[in-house]
């Protein structure tokens, strides 16, 4: 690589985070408090966190393997059951005080967003959308930890 191309790629490289984060400081942390909300939600037991970062119309679809080497199963879930989810899924406190909550920002612009969550499940992607100055989650794809 020449010297000149190196210098290019790197000024891109540099460049990127500026490019992909182009919402205003507020907005990125509306985006993280509404994801946060959703995966504390789950871990604490408290259905209304879910209530107040998830839309009503969410669409959400996951993968999970429900033993180690099995196929893959599909599971769509609504508003309503993720909210019954948030209830029950740590009611015997099986997920531990530190389990990852990583929020990494794709996209935040003015309207809509787009990030990645690491989870004790799993990966999520998610989109984002701003209504009425409040962030929620639209849509949810997720599988859980691929086997090593």
């Amino acid at each position: 690589m020449t010297p000149s191309r190196l210098i290019c790629w790197c000024l891109c490289l540099l460049m990127t985070p500026a490019i992909a984060l182009a919402g205003t400081a507020e907005d990125e942390a509306g985006v993280r408090e509404a994801v946060l909300d959703y995966v504390e939600g789950v871990y604490e037991v408290d259905p209304s966190r879910i209530e107040r970062s998830v839309h009503p119309d969410l669409a959400k679809h996951g993968f999970y393997r429900p033993e180690p080497g099995a196929p893959y199963k599909k599971v769509p879930m609504s508003f309503d059951q993720l909210v019954n989810l948030a209830a029950n899924y740590n009611k015997d406190g099986r997920v531990p005080k530190d389990a990852p909550k990583e929020v990494i920002l794709f996209e935040v612009l003015d309207k809509t967003a787009s990030i990645k969550l690491i989870a004790s499940w799993g990966i999520d992607y998610m989109h984002l959308v701003k209504e009425e100055g409040k962030w929620k989650i639209v849509y949810v794809l997720w599988q859980g930890h691929p086997e090593e």
